[in-house]
């Protein structure tokens, strides 16, 4: 049987993922693994490589708004770049959580947590995807703009020029992010579970 002249203009209008959104998605990516190498670098140590680290991920994460951009504005969101748009966003943050544990800037329970609700969301979202796409909620999103400032605030060593008082700076803004990243984890099955009682209910009553 052929498909539906419908069914042909819907596949002719799907939009290939092979586009600039996901490139920008990929070199997030692989950006990771530099970043870390480079803010290990010295020991961590409070020079210039330290502040070439901060800035390459300040650079790196401001991607994650970029390519979502081009994506809605060019018609090019497809269902690969929402799957690497959160890994790209959590191999970048979890390199950072991991780098500033290991120079004992952050201690590794609070890293250990975060990367336990990421790495989990992610293989849920795989789980699921025979079923459906499961796109960053709104929560998600804020809990990555809090990850990325407390981050970006962790590396850069402002605390040189501006003083001590940067550390609680640092620590409140972790803090706000930590919160955000259980709760939104939380929120994020306790939704899924919703859907699918809403969609039980509904075969049933079918």
């Amino acid at each position: 049987m052929t498909d539906s002249p419908e069914a042909r203009a819907a596949a002719a209008q799907k939009p290939s993922n092979w586009n600039l959104p996901n490139a920008i998605t990929v070199v997030r990516i692989l950006l990771a693994p530099v970043f870390f190498v480079m803010l290990l670098a010295d020991n961590g140590s409070d020079g210039v490589v330290r502040y070439l680290a901060a800035i390459l991920f300040i650079l790196a994460i401001a991607t994650d708004g970029v390519d979502g951009h081009l994506a809605r504005k060019n018609n090019q969101v497809t269902d690969l770049g929402k799957i690497l748009d959160p890994i790209a966003d959590k191999v970048l943050t979890g390199a950072a959580l991991v780098g500033l544990s290991i120079l004992a800037e952050l201690p590794w329970w609070v890293t250990i947590i975060i990367l336990i609700r990421e790495i989990g969301i992610t293989v849920f979202r795989f789980a699921v995807i025979k079923r459906r796409v499961i796109p960053a909620s709104r929560g998600g999103k804020l809990k990555t703009l809090a990850q990325s400032i407390a981050i970006s605030l962790a590396l850069l060593p402002l605390w040189i020029p501006l003083g001590d008082w940067m550390y609680w700076v640092n620590a409140i803004f972790m803090s706000i992010a930590f919160v955000l990243t259980v709760i939104t984890g939380l929120d994020y099955l306790y939704q899924d579970r919703k859907l699918n009682r809403a969609a039980t209910a509904g075969d049933a009553s079918a």
